[in-house]
């Protein structure tokens, strides 16, 4: 009985202690001694006939004053407990979005041709480094990890602890999940864990150096798959020429150097799903690739049904000040001579 009565004050006033403080004018008149009573510091002999003349007209303009203070301070200690009354139900849009990413970890990944700050390094470290700042924009994502090489692997579901989803990033090495490349399977993968989500939210990063080569489907066969569950793919193809010349660590591209990607082949899976090609040769296109990804316009979801809360305190804080105003002005009227 107690729980329920306070959820109830909980309920209708944000700080339901201060009503506590109500019965504090009749504590302190209880307490204090009256004023006058058995303490006359001035007795007259025409005192009694004084009080016959104006005792009958004194209590009858006074008493309303006597109540209006009151009421004043009643209606204040309720002001100051904030009464709040529950508004309709509201659902404010939340910009996010789901994404699964799809990493090459082929053998060929770990060929050091690519040039990132002044040095040479692996296509897989240019590709964590460019994909990490990526994800530090993607706050209120959810975002999920596939991997693949001979077959596909799910790092990580989609979640929106995007820091879970670094430190599995952090964690590959090319060849973890075998040297070749299965690009069907990863189609195929990432469309199963996207299809419990929104039709707009389902969307699939693909990025390979490769060609596929491995795996039980082959990428357009995965491709029409995604189609018909409604899961856009956006493939880069990154890298590409191969290990070849290079001077103090950093590469010499080669003209008619090798391409071992193939390029046709995952911008028909982007055409097919709705989604978009990209083509990078180095760390700066790439970044380019997913500043672009990052810019597109995002799905606005539902948010949280939520019941506002509409403040009422100026309510009895004007009614207080009314009921001042209006005994300060009765007290002057009373004491001017009749």
């Amino acid at each position: 009985m107690i729980d329920a009565w306070r959820d109830a004050l909980l309920q209708l006033f944000a700080w339901p202690g201060w009503l506590l403080a109500l019965p504090l004018p009749w504590l302190v008149r209880w307490l204090l001694p009256p004023a006058g009573g058995q303490a006359t510091a001035l007795r007259v002999p025409w005192g009694e006939r004084l009080i016959a003349v104006g005792g009958n007209a004194g209590p009858a303009r006074t008493r309303p004053i006597g109540l209006l203070p009151l009421l004043a301070w009643s209606l204040l200690c309720v002001a100051a407990a904030r009464p709040q009354q529950l508004g309709e139900i509201v659902q404010p849009p939340q910009t996010s979005r789901s994404l699964m990413l799809a990493l090459d970890l082929s053998g060929s990944m770990d060929e050091r041709d690519i040039e990132l700050n002044g040095r040479a390094v692996s296509r897989l470290t240019a590709a964590k480094a460019v994909i990490a700042d990526f994800l530090e924009r993607r706050h209120g994502d959810r975002v999920g990890l596939i991997v693949f090489g001979d077959r596909a692997y799910a790092l990580t579901p989609l979640t929106r602890d995007l820091d879970t989803v670094q430190e599995q990033l952090d964690g590959t090495v090319a060849g973890l999940a075998g040297r070749a490349t299965a690009i069907g399977d990863a189609i195929a993968l990432g469309t199963k864990r996207l299809q419990a989500q929104p039709a707009e939210q389902r969307l699939l990063i693909l990025l390979t150096d490769g060609i596929s080569n491995a795996g039980a489907l082959d990428p357009p066969k995965a491709a029409a798959i995604a189609r018909d569950a409604g899961v856009r793919i956006h493939t880069i193809a990154f890298g590409g020429y191969g290990a070849g010349l290079s001077v103090f660590g950093v590469p010499i591209r080669m003209p008619g150097g090798a391409d071992t990607t193939d390029e046709e082949g995952l911008r028909r899976i982007a055409e097919l799903t709705g989604g978009r090609a990209y083509v990078a040769r180095d760390a700066d296109q790439l970044k380019g690739i997913y500043a672009e990804i990052d810019r597109l316009e995002p799905v606005k979801l539902p948010g949280q049904r939520l019941r506002p809360k509409i403040e009422r305190y100026p309510w009895p804080l004007g009614g207080a000040i009314a009921c001042a105003l209006l005994a300060l002005l009765l007290r002057r009227s009373a004491r001017r001579p009749a």
